[in-house]
């Protein structure tokens, strides 16, 4: 298999993930780095398909990059969506073009399952990951992303339905 080369992560993964996920989070404002509960996040997606995919980028047996991917439904899209949810390559590794190998991944397997749109949230301090994706496709929305933080559950990450 060619070097560097991507496909589906696997539980065994988990710890590698979690750290990837563990330092983006140090560096984002609006989120709290925390290995339990990003673990426990993947987790909640690598053990069941039907939520999400997480692809990686490996070189030698090594996971130097991530995509995760969630699904959804869009009323307005009138099927099924993704959220790209996190998208990250090793801070070493950083601009060899890893990231946009991931997202092109990404792309051509929702085209490939028929999924109607990609939406994510992009760091609007980051200017780099802003045109990154622009010049990738994506256009900015006009909508305002707002949120509610809720209670974190007893049950840690168990579905409430």
């Amino acid at each position: 298999m060619t070097e560097p080369h991507i496909e589906p992560a696997t539980i065994e993964d988990l710890p590698r993930l979690t750290e990837l996920l563990f330092d983006l989070f140090t560096q984002e404002k609006d989120f709290t780095a925390d290995r339990d509960r990003q673990m426990r996040g993947l987790r909640l997606i690598l053990e069941n398909p039907g939520r999400g995919r997480i692809f990686v980028l490996r070189s030698h047996g090594y996971i130097i990059g991530m995509i995760n991917l969630l699904f959804t439904i869009s009323t307005a899209e009138g099927g099924f969506v993704m959220i790209l949810e996190d998208l990250v390559i090793d801070h070493q590794h950083r601009g060899h073009h890893f990231g946009e190998s991931l997202l092109l991944h990404a792309i051509a397997f929702a085209r490939s399952k028929s999924f109607l749109r990609i939406s994510l949230l992009a760091d609007n301090r980051e200017h780099f990951s802003v045109g990154f994706f622009q010049r990738n496709g994506f256009i900015a929305s006009d909508m305002v992303t707002m949120r509610l933080l809720l209670k974190e559950s007893e049950d840690k990450g168990t579905s409430p339905l």
